[in-house]
């Protein structure tokens, strides 16, 4: 694992040095109920009401419409737009689309130009603003993620006109990029320079799942079926599903997409769970089919622990409940605990570094009151100063972290407050109701 953590401090430094090759927008986008949600927040905490409203406006920041009329959102000090990063920066903006139709205008836009990035290249991870490939990094999280926005988009405000003959043209190319990974080593010709096997990642066995090169850290997988990944895709599959029979009508499309589903989720059920015996069955991280396997966890979501957010599982699931327990534990060696906060970290940063992105999930998967609370205290006592998340930060001293400008955290934050301890009902990525668990 170690590989994945190398020249952390000079990609910073890079990514801090060329965000000035493409400027923020002067000001944030006009958007008036977030603006007026942010303004209108209140809270006994005082600390709180900053790191909320700045975490809310924080989109509204990042984001600018483009001269082709589709809506592009940084990600924040890299000058690039990440699928899965601006999907999840979009997201808490679906809670004021129903009745503002500014903010329905900004996602129908920040949709529309993720259909087009689809269309150029289903391999590549990240864009810029004038459409050229950033990284050409396949993650299989980076096709689930613009089908879950749009689903949700779609179930929100009602309004199916984000369905067109383009994003019909997307569902297909997605579609058949997944079905051609599912046997990567006879199907595909998608190779990368930091995978092994002359580009070409470790041998798999057949499994049913989707083959990915790189996890949502953007680090190289070492066993190929990602299993979180791997849940979110069926949950997106799903969503394809539903949209090609309700909305175009393709029953044939909607029938393909459910059959990849149901293949994808027996492959999770036979080859994902591995028994420990601390724990009983637990979702591993990475597998192979080959009888390998890395139990442990990444900040970056889709993640094991935020299967429930994105709409895999229950939180009261008895494996992802097992799988909980172990990940926030220190038998996972990914689990960080300092003076200030305890969490989930990742290999694409600082060894013992905490992410808030991790802190933020096992918050809204928490059961408890009590331990919705706890996270919420060590979010706020992340603050270094300018009342942001960041990427990473030391858990013995916050003041120390990467990433100064980092989009996601901060709209994940506004939806963790929102959901969480403001009574507004979560919005779901997909229904799942109809899967089949391992019940052994």
């Amino acid at each position: 694992m170690g590989r994945y953590v190398a020249h952390v401090a000079l990609l910073a430094l890079l990514a801090n040095a060329i965000v000035l090759l493409q400027p923020l927008s002067a000001e944030a986008l006009d958007l008036r109920s977030i603006e007026q949600a942010a303004a209108d927040y209140r809270s006994p905490n005082s600390h709180l009401e900053e790191m909320f409203r700045a975490a809310l406006l924080d989109t509204s920041r990042l984001a600018q419409y483009a001269p082709d009329g589709t809506a592009y959102i940084m990600t924040g000090d890299i000058p690039a737009e990440w699928l899965r990063d601006a999907s999840a920066q979009a997201r808490p903006y679906l809670f004021f689309a129903k009745d503002d139709p500014d903010v329905r205008s900004l996602l129908r836009a920040i949709i529309s130009r993720m259909v087009k990035y689809l269309q150029i290249d289903p391999y590549a991870n990240a864009y810029t603003l004038d459409y050229r490939v950033w990284e050409q990094k396949f993650e299989l999280d980076s096709l689930a993620y613009p089908t879950a926005l749009a689903w949700s988009y779609w179930k929100t405000t009602g309004d199916a006109s984000i369905f067109t003959a383009d994003f019909s043209k997307m569902l297909d190319g997605v579609l058949a990029t997944m079905e051609r990974e599912q046997n990567h080593p006879r199907d595909s010709r998608y190779t990368h320079k930091e995978l092994p096997n002359d580009g070409r990642g470790n041998p798999t066995g057949y499994t049913g799942m989707i083959w990915t090169g790189f996890r949502p850290s953007d680090d190289a997988c070492e066993y190929n079926f990602l299993i979180p990944s791997e849940m979110f895709a069926v949950v997106a599959l799903g969503d394809m599903s539903e949209i090609e029979l309700n909305v175009y009508h393709n029953v044939m499309k909607a029938r393909e997409a459910k059959a990849l589903r149901d293949e994808v989720q027996r492959g999770i059920q036979t080859y994902g769970l591995v028994l420990v015996p601390k724990y009983g069955y637990i979702y591993a991280y990475e597998v192979d089919g080959l009888g390998h396997a890395i139990l442990t966890d990444d900040a970056n979501i889709p993640s094991l622990l935020a299967a429930p957010y994105f709409g895999y599982t229950t939180a009261s699931d008895r494996y992802y409940q097992n799988t909980r327990q172990f990940l926030l534990s220190q038998d996972n060696p990914s689990f960080y605990q300092g003076h200030v906060a305890r969490g989930i970290g990742s290999y694409h940063t600082p060894d013992h570094w905490v992410w808030p992105l991790a802190l933020i999930v096992e918050g809204m998967t928490a059961t408890t009151g009590a331990e919705k609370q706890d996270v919420l205290g060590q979010l706020l006592a992340s603050d270094p100063g300018d009342h942001l998340l960041h990427e990473s930060f030391n858990p013995d001293n916050p003041q120390q972290y990467t990433r100064r400008n980092f989009g996601w955290p901060n709209a994940l934050f506004s939806e963790f407050v929102m959901t969480q301890f403001e009574g507004v009902a979560q919005i779901p990525m997909g229904d799942t109701s109809d899967l089949e668990f391992n019940t052994e």
